[in-house]
């Protein structure tokens, strides 16, 4: 009887000695867990930076290539005009034509810029500049919702039983998702004149 009862006690303690490396094996998994899923977050979080980074980057390279363009333009587009308003206030025959050799020269190099770079050499770094900015706001976004999901996935972990006891325990709290700026639903107002 007395061996029974010992053979009672002591199967009593290896299954709370089991059951107890049991939980502790469970909360070490699930704190690792907890740990990789906000160690993720912050990573993500890098990357979205280093987009907005980009963006942030690009888009001075963007405003003085359209300063660039509009001066190129609008200095051959001033040059016919005013070729054009001497030929108009030409009085004798050779301010006529000291005059239409003005306007000659204006309108060739309009005509160079438009036959040497159909769609104006100027605008395809524009227009590069452009395409990478789309690009960038693309990678943006993509990398945004990345972010959203590793905090969604977290913010479960740390909510939901029985993660939510070891999140407790250790101070995990819940994190901020992306949440577009008032307003954000409008499309912005851009303006390139100075």
């Amino acid at each position: 009887m007395a061996s029974n009862l010992v053979k009672l006690v002591l199967g009593a303690i290896i299954a709370i000695v089991l059951l107890g490396l049991v939980i502790i094996v469970a909360a070490v998994g699930t704190y690792n867990g907890l740990v990789t899923a906000d160690q993720e977050v912050v990573a993500q979080w890098g990357i979205v930076e280093s987009k907005y980074q980009r963006r942030a980057d690009l888009i001075p390279s963007l405003v003085e290539t359209v300063k660039g363009i509009t001066k190129q333009e609008q200095t051959v587009f001033i040059g016919v005009a005013e070729a054009r308003s001497q030929w108009q206030n030409a009085k004798s025959p050779e301010d006529k034509l000291a005059a239409a050799n003005g306007l000659d020269s204006a309108i060739s190099r309009l005509l160079m810029i438009q036959e040497s770079y159909p769609e104006l050499k100027s605008n395809e770094n524009f227009m590069a500049l452009q395409a990478q900015l789309e690009g960038t706001e693309n990678r943006i976004s993509t990398e945004r919702d990345r972010y959203t999901e590793r905090v969604k996935e977290y913010n479960i972990m740390v909510k939901t039983a029985p993660s939510s006891i070891i999140a407790g325990m250790f101070n995990f709290k819940e994190k901020p998702v992306f949440k577009a700026d008032e307003g954000a639903q409008n499309a912005p107002k851009v303006n390139f004149s100075t």
